[in-house]
């Protein structure tokens, strides 16, 4: 019996490593299509968005059949309770991966500084995206912890992307729908962060059996 579980438990692993990949391209996909301006990229996102949805519903079932079937360890049923709050982020990330593209389709986006650094901020979310999937794998806390700091930056860089944009506002008047268009992406971006930041505190309460909350 236990056997099985073991089995159940590295298929339950191998489907969130699949989920957070197509996570990870679908943020990517949509950062390439800004900044190439590529309006085709873009229209690929949403069907990764639905597949990531699939993938949601997938690993509900698999969680599911472990708690209904199985008789977890403490350890083991913090793993799968974890694993069904993380598919719950990683959904949104997709969601949001796709309204980034769809403002993308819009091309209504002007290439300049403000382009690049919300390019940066697009970097940084993907790497906290694939550590704080990878932390869950490995079982690593300290690579938990490290997306959790990671987001300082990323809100920093956001709000250096808010400010410069209020100041072409003000200088311009043609140029606010870009500038909002771009305000809107940057926020996109902030929130994915927000909710790697989420999948890495699961993480750490998988492993140590405390909330983020109560280990910080």
């Amino acid at each position: 019996m236990r056997t099985r579980f073991e089995e159940q438990l590295s298929e339950l692993s191998h489907e969130l490593i699949l989920m957070g990949s197509l996570c990870e391209n679908a943020i990517a996909l949509s950062a390439r299509a800004l900044m190439e301006d590529n309006v085709q990229l873009a229209r690929e996102v949403p069907a990764l968005s639905e597949r990531i949805e699939g993938k949601e519903r997938t690993i509900e079932e698999l969680c599911l059949k472990l708690l209904l079937r199985q008789q977890p360890v403490a350890r083991d049923l913090r793993s799968i309770s974890s694993a069904l709050k993380m598919v719950t982020d990683m959904e949104r990330i997709g969601h949001q991966s796709a309204d980034i593209a769809e403002i993308v389709t819009m091309e209504n986006i002007s290439s300049g500084e403000d382009l690049q650094r919300i390019h940066a901020m697009a970097s940084a979310v993907i790497s906290m995206v694939t550590d704080s999937i990878d932390a869950f794998v490995k079982e690593d806390e300290e690579l938990a912890r490290s997306v959790i700091r990671c987001d300082d930056a990323v809100d920093d860089s956001f709000d250096q992307v808010k400010n410069a944009l209020i100041r072409r506002l003000a200088a311009s008047e043609t140029e606010g729908s870009s500038a909002l268009d771009l305000l809107m992406i940057a926020k996109y971006l902030e929130r994915i962060g927000d909710h790697a930041v989420n999948i890495a505190g699961w993480v750490l309460y998988s492993i140590t059996g405390r909330l983020e909350s109560e280990n910080q």
